[in-house]
This record gives structure tokens, sequence and C-alpha cells, in this order.
């Protein structure tokens, strides 16, 4: 199997060594192609207006100066002699669950992937305020490889990716796996906080409101709280289909 890894905390990040054992037990060639520096948050942006510079780090291994969507299609177009059999995006550090997905380029990177026709999975591991600075990577090499193996050997349908996070807790503690819808977080709200630089010139940092607030059952959320490893497939196809039947009865 020809595999390919991007993601969106950089070439240099801890979780992207994660993705290659992942990688590793999967299939025999593998292949990088990542950001150069963080790409958090820049969801499924695609670099227009900049040239994208290329270095190859080593054998099969390549940054990018650009974004994980950028990676893929560069890996898929130029890098590679051939088509990437799966792609690999993450392991993120921090879960995407929730609205993450939104933003996250994490997901972008196999939102990508499944444009072009390729099977894709976003892997992202939890972590909390006291493993931040070491988030438990071992939950996501042990357990993710045989979860892409049940899903690639059931099938997965044309324009759908596959959406995994792992716990914040040693592989041995996960509770279990829960085929989850994406959740809503009411309790964390964007913000703005502003502040001043050392001539006195304002400057703001998008910052997070948080509080604690019990996750609804059968999402993401609700799966991560409990230890559970979460999968979620997303569908490329955004379409509210019962609000569109609504809108055409209205418009007839």
């Amino acid at each position: 199997m020809r595999i390919l890894i991007t993601n969106d905390d950089g070439i240099h990040a801890p979780g992207l060594d994660a993705c290659k054992e992942i990688a590793r037990a999967l299939g025999a060639e593998v292949w990088v192609v990542a950001p150069e520096t963080d790409q958090s948050g820049v969801s499924h942006s695609l670099s227009l207006n900049d040239p994208l510079r290329l270095r190859e780090v080593e054998e099969r291994t390549y940054a990018v100066k650009g974004t994980p969507t950028d990676c893929v299609i560069m890996a898929a177009r130029h890098i590679m002699p051939n088509k990437p059999d799966l792609v690999l995006s993450g392991v993120n550090r921090g879960r995407n669950a929730g609205e993450d997905v939104t933003y996250s380029g994490t997901v972008a990177g196999a939102m990508e992937g499944t444009v072009l026709g390729i099977p894709s999975f976003a892997l992202s591991q939890g972590y909390s305020f006291a493993t931040k600075g070491n988030p438990p990577w071992a939950t996501a090499i042990q357990h993710a490889p045989d979860i892409i193996r049940r899903v690639l050997k059931e099938g997965m349908p044309r324009d759908v990716l596959v959406n995994v996070n792992f716990p914040d807790c040693p592989p041995d503690q996960v509770a279990g796996i829960a085929v989850a819808t994406q959740g809503k977080r009411d309790q964390e709200l964007l913000r703005i906080e502003a502040r001043h630089d050392g001539r006195g010139n304002p400057y703001y940092w998008i910052a997070f409101a948080r509080a604690m607030v019990e996750a609804a059952p059968g999402t993401d959320l609700h799966a991560l709280a409990q230890n559970r490893i979460s999968v979620t497939p997303l569908r490329l196809d955004m379409t509210d289909e019962p609000f569109m039947t609504q809108l055409a009865q209205m418009f007839d």
C-alpha cells in the first residue's frame, strides 16, 4: 500500500512521527508531504496568491511552504510518481471534534485526499492541561492501524472521509470505539482578547472562553469525555437536504 501523510502542525511536529508509525504498520511505501510551518486553523484553504516552495527533507519526505491542502495536491500531482492508495492527515496535537472540524487543517488534508478520490483519514490526539506538553501519542499509535484496516476492509463511499479522535488517556485505558456524530460545543465561545505592544499600539488575539457543560450523547465530544475513540464519517456534500426540499417548495 502506498500511503501519503500530511498534517497541519508542520513538518517538525511530533504527531507526524506518530503518524509515520501508524502508516508503517499499514504499508511499506510511506511518503510525507507536510507544511513547512504550523498551519493550524487554515481549514481547506489553497495558496492562490503565493508560490509554493518545496524542500526535500529526506527520501520520500518533503516540506511545502503552504497549507495542508496544498501539500496533498503537490504530493498527488507533482511529487509522487504514482497516486497514493491512502491519505493519513495527522496525528494532530489536540482533538478535532465538534466545530473544530470546520476550522481544522488536519481534516482539510483528509478532505483534499477525498476530493482526489483517495480513501482518507484525519487523525487527532486529545490532550488536557496536564498532558499538553506531552500528549499520549501512544494511544493513537496503538489503536489507529486496526481502525483504519477495518474501515478500509468494509469499504468507503467515494466522497466520504473518516475523522478519528483519540482520547486523552494511555492506550490501555481506552474504553472502546464510538461511531459518533459531529458534536456542538455551546460551552466554548470565540472571543477577542485586546492587548498592547511595547509602543502602546493595540493588537488582538482570538481566544476561547470555556465552561464545563456535558456534551450530548452520541457525539464525538461525548465519546472523548468517556475515554472512547470517536469515529465520524464526514461527507464532502454539505447540502442540507430537508431544508433544500423546504426551499424548493417555497420557490416553486
